[in-house]
């Protein structure tokens, strides 16, 4: 393997043991990683609850300081690619299919199934179902991305250094530590965790297509169609990240965002319009009304509410944190010449209000028809509850197909964007990693998203998600700190 680190064959051995194990103990892996997730959301909840907070006020700093007119580069860099094409390819990576998969899936089970706060099927429990999917998607999973984001690009473009989670550490650890045994684990965790959770939305992703084919054609519902699935999404995804983030990766993310707003269009007109505009309306002030209490809602004393809170927001906040560095270090790839200020509000306000109105159009659009006896949509399966929606609409075969290429395209940008990341990681942080070590991480992923559905399904790649998150998000707090050391002494206060 051309320009292959040791990080790169510690971490494809640790990748090849985790699929071993799946492969050939599915239930011990099982039983493992749900004793391991258990413990972890029990005693850790706190503890994400309050870094999530740390992040957001933190990026929140950098915008309005003295920072905010950094440019993350020289002071003559121009940025590589347009605004559009730059926010296409951070908002496909950073949320991908993941969003298509959850828009009906989450606010219907917050309304119907089971509700954090109110009782099922009231009118609470419905604004509140579209108030936590807000939540859950909006500004603290950005803030994550932002803060890995922003110091990757400030370390490469600004100090020259190696576009690695490792180099980032160096004011605080010295570089000889960095460029030896310690900086090496940073490195081989912070792709374990790229390829876990990457590996999480591949799976959910590669279901919701062979659900989709179920349902719009009477395909099998399976793990064999769903392996093929993946082996098709699999060979496009190589194929793209092959091509280079300004060829296959750029282009795909444009015309995905075009198809999504298509799709998004055409609902929001044959849907409940007025309904969704109320919604959308009301949902944001209440979100904005009730953002600490939901920030800081642990309950301890209410055991159902806390087993609610550890399934979808520990575990949402585990998926951000599992996505950090790989989503990071590509918006830091495509990010040169850019503002801090301008980075901040591009990368926090801009995604946050997309995902919000993608809730609103999908979540309200199968809210009412549940509310009103339509249709039972809390009755479908997470990955076929978005088909079950649009067939209650006119056009819904249409949209339906147009979804199923969404989520493919989805699927692909998020995955391409993945293996290239992973190909920098483990060649010493090159901008342009070779092809074979692209490929082989593409191959790796996919091998890792079959066996953790094989052995455990949604609930599997939970557990994987919640595992790999915790280390990583002490890994932030010390990048944040290394960040803010550098910073001030390379950026002085202006003299009045």
């Amino acid at each position: 393997m051309k320009n292959a680190t040791p990080v790169f064959y510690i971490s494809v051995v640790i990748s090849l043991i985790v699929v071993l194990w799946g492969a050939f103990a599915p239930g011990n892996l099982e039983s493992f990683t749900a004793n391991v997730t258990s413990q972890l959301t029990e005693k850790f909840g706190w503890f994400y609850l309050l870094l999530f907070i740390a992040i957001l006020l933190f990026c929140i700093y950098m915008t309005f300081s003295r920072f905010g007119n950094v440019k993350l580069g020289r002071k003559d860099d121009e940025p590589e690619f347009s605004r559009l094409s730059w926010f296409s390819m951070l908002f496909s990576a950073g949320m991908g299919m993941g969003l298509v998969f959850w828009t009906t899936a989450e606010p219907i089970s917050h309304a119907f199934t089971s509700s954090p706060v109110a009782k099922e099927g009231s009118d609470a429990a419905i604004q509140d179902a579209l108030k936590y999917s807000f939540f859950h998607w909006g500004i603290h999973a950005w803030a994550v991305y932002g803060i890995v984001g922003l110091i990757l690009a400030y370390f490469k473009f600004n100090r020259g250094m190696p576009g690695l989670i490792s180099a980032t550490l160096t004011p605080l650890f010295g570089e000889k530590l960095m460029k030896g045994a310690l900086g090496k684990a940073v490195d081989v965790l912070a792709v374990f965790a790229t390829v876990v959770g990457v590996a999480a939305t591949l799976g959910f992703g590669s279901a919701q297509i062979t659900g989709g084919l179920a349902f719009l054609f009477g395909t099998p519902n399976n793990f064999t169609v769903q392996l093929i699935v993946l082996v098709i999404s699999t060979a496009l995804f190589i194929w793209s990240a092959w091509s280079g983030i300004g060829r296959g990766i750029k282009y795909l993310s444009n015309i995905n965002m075009v198809l999504a707003a298509v799709l998004l269009i055409l609902l929001f007109i044959v849907g409940p319009t007025m309904l969704i505009m109320n919604m959308f309306t009301h949902t944001l002030g209440s979100y904005f009304t009730d953002f600490f209490e939901m920030s800081l809602r642990l309950a301890p004393l209410n055991e159902e509410n806390r087993s609610w809170i550890n399934g979808w927001t520990i575990f949402y906040w585990a998926w951000w944190i599992s996505w950090a560095p790989f989503v990071g270090i590509f918006i830091a790839r495509i990010s040169k010449g850019r503002t801090v200020k301008e980075f901040m509000y591009s990368v926090l306000l801009l995604p946050s209000l997309v995902c919000f109105i993608f809730f609103s159009v999908f979540g309200v659009s199968a809210l009412q028809l549940e509310q009103l006896g339509i249709a039972t949509i809390s009755n479908f399966s997470l990955e076929t509850s978005t088909f079950g929606v649009l067939a209650e609409y006119p056009l819904g075969t249409f949209m339906s197909m147009l979804t199923l290429i969404v989520i493919a395209l989805f699927f692909i940008t998020s995955a391409d964007s993945a293996t290239f990341v992973l190909g920098m990681l483990s060649t010493n942080g090159l901008l342009n990693p070779n092809n074979s070590v692209k490929i082989t991480w593409g191959l790796i992923q996919s091998a890792v998203a079959a066996v953790v559905v094989y052995f455990g399904g949604t609930q599997g790649l939970q557990n994987m998600l919640i595992i790999a998150a915790l280390p990583f998000a002490v890994v932030i707090i010390l990048m944040g700190a290394s960040f803010l050391k550098d910073i001030q002494t390379q950026v002085r206060p202006q003299r009045k």
